[in-house]
């Protein structure tokens, strides 16, 4: 496991619970109501991604957001994920999308 290579377990302790479920990789469903919030929040993730040069698969769909988070680089979840994944958190309740 390189440096930045992280467990299921750490991936839970650093982001918590919230609408992520961490295995081989983090996933997260965010049920935004509408496909523009999802749109936005899309948006969001995509600044973050850019900004942070790691980037998820991301859904949109009608009333949702399905975000993959992964490291190839290190086989599976990395600090990397955890980092993204808090800050797509916070953007999605920015726009007032609430963790189911």
């Amino acid at each position: 496991m390189s440096d930045d290579a992280i467990t299921a377990e750490d991936f839970h302790a650093a982001v918590g619970t919230g609408p992520w479920v961490p295995e081989a990789a983090a996933t997260a469903v965010f049920h935004t109501g509408t496909f523009d919030v999802g749109a936005r929040l899309v948006a969001r993730i995509a600044a973050l991604a850019d900004a942070a040069n790691h980037h998820p698969d991301v859904d949109l769909r009608y009333g949702t957001v399905t975000v993959r988070l992964t490291s190839h680089d290190v086989g599976g979840l990395s600090r990397r994920d955890a980092a993204l994944a808090k800050e797509i958190t916070a953007a999605a309740l920015a726009l007032g999308v609430e963790a189911p």
